[in-house]
């Protein structure tokens, strides 16, 4: 929850900036900042919004229950309504920057090209009201085979987590996994996803993040954890599961923040990448990327 928070306070952060300032010669970077402090809001509000409104119907009762993310689960839900009162206030904001921005280009035409600039700051937003009215896909939380989080999730918990870990100067690991049973020859049948499940949450720690994919495969967030480290961690979800469920076979791709890229794009795709080229071994493989 605290990863995810990073992009609220962001948002919370600039719109402090922007109200703060005068009105005066500082008008066009006053209202910049207030534009940014609202975009930033309203982006972590809405991945919240998406996350919470059918969080219900996604998790049973007793799947929340047996889950060992339910603190992470009820604390998007009970961050709902303070996030609502945020980006009622940042709308507030922005209604009397507009106002303000008025009068300030009545006083001083020159600066007219900078109400383009605002228009285009804030043009993401403008229909806000409809946009959180929309329905969301009511498995947009958790993944209903497994009540792990879903892919929708991990997107969102990856950008948060790697905003967090540049501003405290940390690393974070994702690794990608594809799990079959047997030696992983041809045809061998896909892992059973609740015996890969139980294992992955026999060995994560409470900070980590384990995601199923829309493709049946594992993701994981690995909080201040560098490639050797994650490394280990996929290697003792291994183990766990072969010595409790007999011969597995496991393909990992690893990439880091901040050794192999510097954003969520990136470090997914370096995974991926790396996953691919475990995959064309036979045998249990962990591919680490490579920085560029």
């Amino acid at each position: 929850m605290t990863q995810i928070s990073a992009s609220i306070q962001f948002g919370l952060d600039h719109l402090s900036v922007g109200a703060t300032q005068s009105i005066g010669s500082w008008a066009p970077a006053a209202l910049a900042g207030l534009a940014a402090g609202i975009g930033g809001t309203f982006v972590a509000f809405s991945a919240m919004k998406k996350s919470t409104s059918e969080s219900t119907s996604a998790v049973t009762p007793t799947e929340v229950a047996n889950s060992s993310q339910t603190h992470e689960v009820l604390a998007l839900r009970a961050d709902s309504d303070r996030l609502q009162a945020d980006l009622n206030s940042a709308l507030d904001e922005r209604d009397a920057a507009r106002s303000a921005l008025a009068e300030y280009l009545e006083a001083h035409p020159q600066a007219g090209s900078f109400d383009r600039k605002f228009d285009d700051a804030t043009a993401p937003f403008s229909g806000l009201d409809s946009t959180l009215a929309d329905p969301t896909d009511p498995q947009l939380l958790a993944d209903p085979e497994t009540s792990l989080f879903s892919e929708a999730y991990f997107k969102v918990a990856l950008d948060a987590r790697i905003a967090s870990a540049r501003r405290h100067l940390r690393p974070v690991a994702v690794a990608l996994l594809e799990v079959t049973e047997g030696n992983g020859g041809p045809g061998s049948p896909e892992a059973d996803a609740s015996r890969v499940t139980a294992s992955i949450r026999q060995t994560l720690r409470d900070a980590d993040t384990a995601c199923r994919m829309a493709d049946g495969s594992f993701a994981l967030i690995l909080e201040d954890t560098p490639e050797n480290g994650a490394v280990w961690t996929v290697e003792r979800i291994r183990r766990n599961l072969t010595s409790r469920h007999g011969q597995h076979t496991m393909w990992a791709g690893v990439a880091c923040y901040p050794a192999h890229a510097f954003s969520t794009d990136e470090i997914l795709d370096q995974a991926t990448a790396a996953l691919e080229s475990a995959r064309e071994w036979k045998q249990d493989r962990i591919e680490v990327a490579t920085a560029e």
